[in-house]
Order: C-alpha cells, then structure tokens, then sequence
C-alpha cells in the first residue's frame, strides 16, 4: 500500500541541502505541506544563505506546496516563529523531522569546549528545542511523528568525533523517553542512522564509493518513520539501498548475590559469562532493566 502525506504538515530541519533536502522533497511528492528549514550556514554552522528558498522553489515548481524557515534550531524565540508560521499557515504540524548538524571534528585532546558545546547545541540541544515547540500541538491533535537523526559514530563511535558522538547518542536517550511519553497520543519517535554523502561527510568517503552512498537512498526510512503505520521507538540505519535495525541489548548477566561471593575479583572471574550474548535482549524502557535482574535472582536462587 503506497503511503500517502496528504493534509499531513511537516517541518524538516536542516533541509536546504543533502539528506534533508531529499527528505523535504520526497514528503511533498507524497503530498505533505512542508517548511523547509535550514540556517543556510556552512557545515560548521557559520554565515548564511538562501538555501531553504531554492528547496522551496523545487517543490512549489513540482506541485507541491512549502514554505521556508531560516530559523536557527539552537534560537528557541526563532523555532517558535516558524511553529506558528507554519500553523498560521496550516493550522497543524504532524511531522518533525530533526536534521539541521554541524561538524568540528577534532581529537579530544585538540577540541575546545567552544566547538564541543556548538556541536551539543545544534543536534542535541538544537533538536531538543524543536521538538518541545511541537510537542503539545501533536498532543492535542493526538498524532504526531517525529524522526531525531542519529550516527554511527554516537552509536558506535568515530576517531574525532566526541563532540558529535556525545551529541548524536544524546539524542537516542531523548528519543527512547519520547517514545514512552508520546505513545498515550499517538506520537511516535524514531531515530536515523544515516549513510551518505553530503557536504557534511563528503571527505570520509573515497571518491569511488560517492556514488554508492547518495542523500537520497536514506530517506526511504525517514518516509517510513513518519508514515500513519510508524513504529515506535526504533533506530534504523540507512544508506546505499540498505537499511538495518539497530538494537541495544543487555546481556542477561550473573548473579553474584549480595554476600561475600560480590566483589570485584568475581567480577573479572565471572567477565566473560557477564558478556555472553545468548540469553540478551533488548529492552524498551528502563523499568526492564530491574525486572531482568529480579528474573535471573530467582533463577539462581
């Protein structure tokens, strides 16, 4: 069954160039009415530009209709400038999707806390700030779709990325409380792992593999996301025509008690059955955590 936007709203940041861009576009093909936000600055966020208008113009020439939004994500007086806009506009806001990024990559030893906090600001802070401005317009209407977009870097690491790392892991744990706090409402959040190569990342990939991992092969997933059947609660990863499902997992652990037998030298003798992945699992919220740990003491009793 195709899926469809139409009478559906969506802000997408970060979307004068690359992955949001094409997610900005490809909603309004499917017939959602789309502000296409975006600073318009360079990838470490400095100057400006028309970047958001061009996209805009894109898709009022396709049939579709946008507006544009030169909002900073980090000005909260600025996003909520571009809510009622886009209400004024429309009268709803059913789809947010959380793009705008900038990079400073350096090795930890070399970051200044200037370029740390920046990066925090614009993707953790920057979506933070966004979010909570649509947050009880989707409560009220009771439905709402909200995509965060995360890394592998947060996920799994990158040399010279502890800023963006911290930032785009930081928004997994906004999105897992999100999901829980949004559901009673028919608000769902998911998160993105992208792939691709944007301005961005352009000097990660070697020039052969540029045509391997284009923007717009990501956004199938963020279309899916934010579709009336979204799941809930998921981190997908994206790029080159692959998408797999990110899961976090807790091993089932060993009981040590809370005796003599519970000290750290046990702790080393017992690291490798701590590790054991067989009986893992994912959990969805953190109460699971506790209720494992109650599972396996009455196992071992």
């Amino acid at each position: 069954m195709a899926i469809t936007f139409e009478d559906r709203v969506a802000i997408v940041t970060g979307a004068g160039g690359g992955i949001g861009k094409c997610h900005a576009l490809e909603l309004a093909s499917r017939g959602a009415k789309v502000v296409v936000n975006d600073l318009g600055g360079n990838v470490d966020g400095t100057g400006s530009g028309t970047a958001a208008e061009t996209v805009v113009e894109e898709i009022k020439a396709a049939g579709g209709e946008a507006i544009s939004s030169g909002a900073s994500v980090t000005d909260p007086k600025a996003v909520e400038e571009m809510v009622k806009a886009t209400m004024d506009k429309w009268g709803r806001i059913d789809i947010l999707v959380n793009n705008a990024g900038i990079l400073r990559d350096k090795s930890f030893t070399k970051v200044s806390m200037e370029d740390f906090r920046a990066v925090l600001e614009v993707h953790l802070l920057g979506g933070t700030i966004c979010t909570q401005a649509v947050w009880e317009i989707m409560k009220e209407q009771n439905y709402g779709r909200i995509v965060v977009t995360s890394s592998s870097s947060g996920l799994f690491g990158n040399f010279g990325q502890t800023n963006y790392g911290a930032a785009k892991m930081g928004l997994v744990g906004l999105m897992n409380t999100l999901k829980l706090e949004g559901s009673k409402y028919d608000i769902r959040c998911n998160a993105l792992a992208p792939v691709a190569a944007t301005r961005m990342t352009m000097d990660l990939f070697p020039e052969e593999a540029m045509e391997q991992v284009k923007p717009e092969q990501v956004t199938p997933a963020v279309i899916y996301m934010v579709s009336e059947d979204a799941p809930n609660g998921v981190i997908m990863s994206a790029g080159a025509g692959v998408f797999a499902r990110v899961y976090i997992h807790e091993t089932m652990g060993v009981n040590l008690g809370t005796g003599d037998n519970m000290t750290a030298e046990n702790v080393a003798a017992s690291w490798e059955n701590i590790s054991d992945m067989k009986d893992a699992r994912p959990l969805f919220q953190g109460g699971e955590q506790m209720a494992k740990m109650l599972e396996l003491i009455q196992k071992t009793k």
